[in-house]
């Protein structure tokens, strides 16, 4: 078992996250101890539901089931939980506990980001992108017609628990796509300012056999190194406001495929990776890296099943790109490569990125 501290520097704000390995039915009594006698609700990702509802046993009077998707963070289903938290008649003193992907996180936290003006909200993540990056650091949000994300908070949780066994019956893409945001923290980590040297760029290259096998011991150290990397981000800059902007390495793009195809064409992890191998060309032909971290880049992004970017209209993708809460007046904030493990960030505008990428 690991236990990791996150200490936000900006409120005050503690907590802890929790990483193991024990059974998932002990689940439930961990957690409501940490509650005492508190009343909750539980909001919970439809899939997960239905193979471990049972085993984590917590009341179905107190269980919103929400269904999987990306467009299923929507102000629709933000107004239904917030129904069911008055139903269930919520305090202040009370709490939400996700158990979910990115998407059940995001959502809940929101809720319980404006419920009564904020109540407690707890994270069990059960994918490997939740484990490692979104259960993590307070962002939460929903969805819109105009682009993903645009409207949340910072909210930080008060407990994070991630078990590596839930990862078990994960299928294989969503497996996989929780590694477009592993790879990310590979290609930012020297930018993250760790107290400790991490060599997650080696880890991955090294054991890239364990870690698409699910071998449980590989998984649980690969955890702890990105949760580590994140919280030493998210401990300096909680609201964004200047560090905690490499969190976005391959994001801005990602986020414009996400809309241009509706969130049904690809995961959110994939678009991530697709995001990287934009910005990995990008820094190159701004002459930030030279070829051969190209070449380490992209062979360590093949080692994970990505290739080659999907071919779309780049006129619309980078008219979306300047759409996204990350631009201004003056350009897009864009997060690049400029050396080992190593981004900074860059102000381009869309004409520059056409120039840039050949349209």
């Amino acid at each position: 078992m690991c236990l990791l501290k996150v200490e936000v520097s900006e409120n005050k704000k503690e907590y802890q996250i929790h990483i193991n390995n024990k059974e998932i039915s002990l689940l439930k009594d961990i957690v409501c101890e940490t509650l005492k006698d508190n009343n909750y609700i539980v909001v919970i990702s439809k899939k997960v539901h239905s193979l471990y509802g049972k085993i984590l046993n917590f009341p179905k009077e107190r269980t919103f089931i929400l269904k999987d998707g990306e467009k299923e963070k929507n102000f629709k289903n933000y107004e239904k939980i917030m129904d069911f938290a008055l139903r269930c008649k919520l305090k202040r003193n009370d709490a939400i506990i996700a158990i979910g992907g990115g998407v059940v996180g995001d959502i809940s936290g929101f809720v319980a980001s404006t419920y009564m003006r904020g109540i407690k909200y707890i994270q069990i993540p059960t994918t490997l992108l939740a484990c490692t990056d979104s259960s993590v650091g307070g962002k939460t949000a929903i969805n819109t017609k105009y682009g993903k994300n645009l409207i949340g908070a910072f909210y930080q949780p008060d407990e994070v628990f991630i078990n590596v066994n839930f990862l078990k019956t994960l299928d294989k893409r969503q497996y996989n796509s929780g590694l477009g945001e592993v790879l990310k923290y590979a290609f930012i980590e020297k930018s993250c300012q760790c107290e400790e040297p991490i060599n997650l760029m080696n880890f991955l290259s090294e054991n890239y056999t364990k870690v698409l096998n699910k071998d449980t011991l590989t998984l649980l150290e690969l955890i702890k190194m990105c949760v580590k990397l994140k919280i030493s981000v998210v401990n300096k800059d909680e609201k964004e406001n200047g560090l905690r902007r490499i969190l976005n390495y391959g994001h801005t793009y990602a986020h414009a495929l996400e809309t241009f195809t509706n969130y049904r064409k690809y995961t959110h992890g994939e678009c991530v990776a697709y995001g990287i191998l934009f910005a990995i060309n990008l820094a190159y032909t701004l002459g930030k890296i030279d070829k051969e971290y190209k070449f380490l880049c992209e062979d360590i992004l093949s080692k994970y099943g990505y290739t080659e970017m999907p071919k779309y209209d780049k006129n619309k993708i980078i008219s979306i790109m300047d759409e996204d809460k990350k631009s201004t007046h003056k350009g897009i904030h864009y997060i690049l490569a400029d050396s080992y493990a190593s981004v900074q960030e860059e102000m381009l505008t869309t004409e520059q990125i056409k120039v840039l990428t050949g349209i």
